[in-house]
């Protein structure tokens, strides 16, 4: 189970990385590793010597113990989960105005990570760029109606309707409603290695 703390991790470097506007290369110079060790952490490809880690937390001017205080290490050890909507954390996945992300839970399934996440898209929000993810990903219409840009080709959902795709591909969702929309989606990570 310590998988899913080393998920958590990663994911986390991520987030605070982006959340910083700091680019991959700037966070691989400034804690003295590689480029490509900075993408294969974050995509939770390789876990970190603890050197290289506590190094990327310096180069990310985080607080050693906020950092490690925020991990959910009793999910980890447990076969039954309670998530309380108030744990949800918030993240930012690309810069994109009203696009509010909410991290449910990061779990090892059979060894394969698996991130389920609370999407909501305020009314009129579509991003600037096409989204790409390492990951096949399932989206489920809880409220609203969405549109989604996936290969050159436009899906509307709306509320009950769900999609699943190979987030290689690229998309771009768009609240195509007059209301905000929410959407759970679930992210089957793929590990390429």
């Amino acid at each position: 189970m310590a998988d899913d703390i080393i998920m958590q991790i990663s994911n986390k470097i991520k987030e605070k990385r982006k959340a910083k506007g700091i680019t991959i290369q700037e966070l691989a110079d400034r804690a003295e590793v590689s480029k490509g060790l900075i993408s294969q952490i974050e995509n939770n490809r390789t876990v970190p010597s603890l050197l290289v880690l506590i190094n990327i937390i310096k180069a990310l001017q985080l607080d050693m113990n906020e950092f490690f205080n925020e991990i959910d290490q009793q999910q980890a050890n447990s076969r039954v989960i309670i998530k309380q909507r108030a744990a949800y954390q918030a993240f930012e996945k690309e810069p994109a105005k009203g696009f509010v992300y909410k991290r449910i839970l990061t779990r090892n399934v059979k060894k394969l990570p698996v991130d389920i996440v609370l999407l909501e898209l305020k009314k009129g929000a579509s991003p600037t760029q096409v989204v790409k993810t390492d990951a096949y990903e399932y989206k489920y219409i809880i409220k609203g109606k969405v549109e989604y840009l996936i290969d050159n080709e436009t899906y509307t959902l709306e509320e009950g309707d769900s999609l699943f795709f190979d987030g290689r591909l690229g998309y771009q969702p768009r609240n195509a409603g007059n209301e905000n929309a929410q959407i759970l989606a679930v992210y089957f990570l793929i590990d390429e290695s």
